[in-house]
């Protein structure tokens, strides 16, 4: 009885030594291709920013293993790129990561350990793989309606259209879910990397608030809280920024002065071709529910007074006009964050954001939703 003691307390001893001998300034990976055919090489790909780098490489075994070694600084995303495929994981430090795939396997499915933000990331891709494949099979059907009828028609596109705007909502919907369930979880961050900024910009800045004081030593985290939090003040639900602006005949104009009203605060230019392309819309749009109650103040980001006065005459505009002729460096841009046009605030009698960014049939919408309430 003793030396069974003796012995479970040396092999207690050993699996603490051997625990500890893991390395913690670097995190392995452990891999295994089934059916490798042509591929020789397997590829790690750092993938925690813009770009794309490739950290290492190393040939497989003649029985399809391999193994990677690397350092890294802080948590992030890596890929695996095992032919044309590449599998997404995250790894830090310390991290000791099995990897398997058949390369035969067309759903390209593969088992991961060791990591479980790795594990959650795979869950998280399975869930929006869902929605790729429908998009696909969604486009290959339309492209064979097209081809049968040697063209694109409107009618055609009218059709499908429809179809892939809800596949893209129901897709959105799933992510935001995953995002909200998995705050701790940097597998959570890339999913939020997914949503559209302007479509989803309330709940991102909600989701940045959340994190904050989270994954520190992240920059791709950090870079997007300070993002987040840069254009809080102007976020849909925020009560807008009040400025005086200087009018095409010269006059001050302050926000404040349309306090009690509802009013879209319309950046635009005479030199951006989509500005001048959504103008008949919002002239549209303007004759219908001015009206009603809407009020529409222009700011150009011209520098060119001529050129401004020129563009609102022959496109129009019969609505308040103002700009501060610095480009996107005016005051009045800086304080909205303006870095593309065309770009616009609604804003409710309140004094709050109640809507950017909205264009086309979505103005049309709104706008109806807005002023044509049950009362």
């Amino acid at each position: 009885m003793k030396n069974r003691l003796a012995l479970y307390a040396v092999a207690i001893v050993l699996s603490v030594f051997i625990f500890s001998c893991a390395d913690k300034n670097a995190f392995t990976i452990s891999g295994t291709i089934a059916n490798p055919g042509s591929v020789k090489t397997i590829y790690l790909i750092e993938a925690d920013s813009t770009a794309l780098n490739v950290v290492d490489s190393t040939k497989l075994s003649e029985d399809g293993k391999f193994k990677f070694k690397h350092s890294a600084g802080y948590a992030g995303l890596y890929k695996l790129r095992v032919g044309g495929v590449q599998f997404d994981l995250i790894a830090k430090n310390g991290d000791e990561i099995d990897f398997s795939t058949d390369n035969n396997d067309n759903s390209h499915a593969y088992h991961i350990t060791g990591s479980q933000e790795s594990e959650k990331l795979k869950t998280f891709n399975k869930l929006t793989n869902v929605y790729a494949d429908e998009n696909t099979k969604l486009y290959n059907d339309y492209q064979a309606k097209a081809m049968a009828l040697g063209k694109e028609s409107d009618s055609l596109k009218n059709l499908y259209l429809p179809q892939f705007e809800k596949i893209s909502n129901e897709e959105s919907a799933v992510v935001l879910k995953f995002v909200n369930d998995n705050k701790n979880s940097l597998a959570g961050f890339y999913a939020a990397t997914m949503l559209d900024p302007d479509k989803y910009e309330s709940q991102l800045v909600a989701y940045a608030d959340a994190i904050k004081g989270k994954f520190d030593t992240n920059p791709g985290v950090q870079q997007f809280i300070r993002q987040m939090m840069a254009i809080k003040p102007v976020s849909i639900g925020q009560p807008a920024p009040d400025f005086t602006v200087i009018s095409i005949d010269n006059k001050p104009i302050k926000l404040s002065d349309y306090k009690g009203k509802y009013i879209m605060i319309d950046f635009w230019a005479s030199w951006c071709g989509p500005c001048r392309m959504e103008n008949p819309n919002v002239v549209k749009q303007y004759a219908v529910y001015h009206p009603k109650g809407l009020n529409i103040l222009g700011i150009s980001l011209d520098t060119s007074k001529t050129n401004w006065q020129q563009a609102i005459t022959h496109d129009q505009l019969s609505w308040a006009h103002a700009s501060d002729l610095k480009n996107f460096e005016g005051p009045t841009e800086r304080l909205y964050h303006i870095e593309a046009i065309p770009s616009n605030f609604i804003i409710d009698p309140r004094g709050i954001i109640i809507a950017k960014n909205m264009r086309s049939t979505d103005l049309e919408s709104f706008l109806n939703k807005t002023f044509n309430k049950p009362q």
